[in-house]
């Protein structure tokens, strides 16, 4: 059970979104800007970046896609994952049979979830979302700790002690990778995301391609995450967050 939660902990720690305008971001030209070393103003220009009030304004955003998570080269397990934003609102799903079945849903005022004694940070404290955040009542911004302070970015750090490290490319002012650290099952697990690629649909950039390291005390495990479907501001099932007693 303890291994099947670390993998179920991959998986759910990756996922972010962004916002921008519908084209290549290869394509795409970016005004560089003066660099700053104050964290706030290092928070304020990412989120621009990033779309600004388009990021902050979305109403949901659906993924679907694949994965793959390995905790040696030759040891690999392949999985499909469904996940939902709206608001303060998630659904988390995984499958990977016959390994692993699991779900996880916050309805705003409940979490349920799928594998009894399992219950997996919240996905709206962990990445991204953490971002449109920075100017919102109880989360701070605060500089990079020590280990990271060679590089440019900033920390978000929730009202219940949840927090992200973001970095970000100097000219270009986008999140390039994050980190995390957080207490599960008795032990802290340390979390770094590297974006690997942006799609952008209907002016939001989602982060559609990114890769992942994981370590728990001695164990790391490591991953690679494709979002094939992507949709924003859509409808969504009826019963989308719906707690399963």
């Amino acid at each position: 059970m303890k291994k099947f939660g670390i993998l179920l902990f991959v998986f759910i720690c990756a996922f972010s979104i962004s916002a921008q305008k519908e084209q290549n971001m290869k394509d795409k030209t970016v005004v560089a800007d003066a660099k700053s070393t104050d964290p706030l103003e290092m928070a304020k220009k990412a989120l621009a970046a990033h779309g600004g009030d388009k990021f902050k304004n979305l109403k949901n955003i659906f993924m679907k896609g694949s994965t793959d998570i390995s905790a040696s080269p030759t040891q690999t397990l392949p999985a499909a994952f469904v996940i939902i934003y709206e608001g303060e609102k998630y659904s988390f799903e995984i499958q990977a049979p016959p390994m692993v079945n699991f779900k996880q849903v916050y309805d705003g005022q409940e979490t349920f979830s799928s594998m009894r004694g399992m219950s997996l940070p919240p996905l709206n404290r962990l990445g991204f979302p953490m971002l449109i955040k920075i100017e919102e009542k109880g989360f701070t911004v605060s500089a990079l700790p020590e280990k990271l302070k060679k590089k440019h970015g900033f920390r978000v750090t929730s009202p219940d002690g949840y927090y992200t490290d973001f970095i970000t490319d100097e000219k270009t002012n986008l999140v390039k990778e994050y980190e995390a650290s957080y207490d599960f099952n008795g032990g802290q697990v340390t979390t770094s995301v590297a974006i690997d690629g942006y799609k952008e649909i209907s002016g939001v950039l989602i982060n559609e391609k990114f890769s992942q390291r994981l370590e728990m005390g001695q164990l790391s495990y490591y991953s690679n995450f494709k979002a094939k479907e992507i949709l924003v501001d859509t409808k969504l099932p009826d019963n989308a967050f719906v707690l399963s007693k």
